[in-house]
């Protein structure tokens, strides 16, 4: 494998902002949206509430919001987890909400009760309805102490959307600070908002009467460039990720260069190699500035060229390994176990959860018809395909259109052979 690739705009971050531009009635602008499903189920949702959206130009879109005549996120096309952020914007704009109970990738449970806690605490009366769930607020949300159990970014979001134009002071402590949250952080403060992120994971917000419209660019998506990363170090080639950040991923650098891979850092983006013999690893999972959950499935498939024993203990979601069946299948010597095989405290802890994963090496992969579950293990399908003998046939590539941009044409760009079927 061998060739560049640019970065699209990061789906984690694009969606939410996105869903940001129905807390104000001003037109919110925003730059480098990736074209690909998450997008356009945020688009969705925020049209079946009444906002325009529209596409000016090919990673450009405006928002307006201008009035909710809808206050039911129903009827989309797809259910998703993205619904239940609309809850905070909507008891601002309208006094009450409802929105479907959530679907997601299929790597454990997501509970929403974080969200739903949220709200109770600012004020909003919250009910639990057989399809989903209807919050309704008398006046406004009034501001408070959010203590969140686990710094989940979902959360933040939500504490977010509802502390900006809450009345009085919002304290979020054990927030999340991923890169996509800094960066709504900051769209939200240059509609108005007043927010100050501080340390030890606590956010301070003072809600404003209102906010305005504002312009704002989707930052790179730092999960897509190590996706493309693992297949260079996986397939043993050479990759260019054009626009490919490097503070967000200082931790997935170090990673890469322990395991033997290669990296060059430079203005324009960041040059991968994988040549050369790989060494096992020893890995955790965590929040950011930790090793993300999401760039663990494709390092593990580029772990199987490692020689050695790897360890990679999953500290994030308690069912993240599923995917490794099918690895099996391909060739690869994978335990997973229930034991915390780490260093960090985990919540997983005696818990009977599969979350350590024990990866021996090398082993050759062989081609194998493998279904995809989720975003990030069709990923790892990916560059297991790559590496194996022969041709592998994914199915589920749906879940791979909902993260990922032009995949096909990224990965004829390096150098694979793919071609999508009927």
């Amino acid at each position: 494998m061998a060739g560049s690739v640019t970065l699209s705009g990061a789906k984690n971050a694009a969606s939410k902002q996105i869903l940001a531009a129905l807390l104000t009635d001003e037109p919110v602008l925003l730059r480098n949206v990736p074209r690909q499903q998450e997008s356009d189920i945020a688009r969705e949702i925020v049209e079946t509430l009444g906002a325009a959206f529209a596409w000016t130009g090919e990673h450009e879109a405006r928002i307006a919001a201008s009035s909710i005549s809808r206050t039911s996120v129903i009827g989309l096309s797809r259910q998703n987890r993205l619904s239940i952020l609309t809850l905070a914007p909507l008891l601002h704009r309208v006094g009450e909400g409802y929105v479907p109970k959530v679907g997601g990738d299929k790597i454990g449970p997501r509970p929403v009760n974080f969200h739903l806690d949220i709200l109770r605490a600012m004020g909003a009366t919250v009910e639990e309805m057989e399809e989903g769930y209807r919050a309704t607020v008398q006046g406004k949300l009034k501001g408070a102490v959010i203590d969140l159990p686990y710094p989940s970014v979902g959360a933040t979001e939500t504490a977010l959307f509802a502390g900006v134009l809450a009345e009085g002071r919002t304290v979020v402590r054990n927030a999340a600070g991923e890169p996509e949250i800094k960066q709504l952080v900051m769209m939200l403060q240059n509609m108005g908002a007043v927010i100050q992120i501080n340390a030890r994971r606590t956010i301070e917000i003072v809600g404003v009467e209102r906010l305005g419209g504002c312009e704002a660019t989707v930052v790179p998506d730092r999960l897509e460039a190590a996706s493309f990363a693992c297949m260079a170090l996986g397939t043993g080639g050479e990759v260019f990720v054009a626009g490919a950040p490097h503070e967000p991923m200082i931790t997935f650098l170090n990673a890469f260069r322990r395991v033997g891979g290669s990296f060059r850092v430079q203005d324009d983006g960041i040059a991968f190699s994988g040549k050369g013999a790989l060494r096992s690893i020893e890995l955790e999972t965590d929040t950011h500035p930790g090793f993300a959950t999401d760039w663990q499935q494709p390092f593990v498939a580029a772990l199987t060229r490692a020689t050695g024993t790897s360890i990679v203990h999953e500290t994030v979601y308690e069912d993240r390994f599923g995917y490794t069946e099918a690895l099996r299948r391909m060739g690869a010597d994978i335990t997973v176990s229930t034991n915390c095989l780490g260093e960090l405290p985990c919540r997983f802890a005696g818990g009977n959860r599969r979350h350590s994963a024990i990866i021996n090496g090398p082993t050759p992969l062989h081609a194998a018809d493998v279904a995809i579950p989720d975003i990030r293990a069709g990923l790892a399908f990916v560059a297991a395909a790559l590496m194996a003998e022969g041709t592998s046939q994914l199915s589920g590539v749906e879940h791979l259109d909902r993260g990922y941009e032009r995949l096909e044409e990224k990965l004829r760009g390096v150098g694979a052979r793919v071609e999508r079927t009927d």
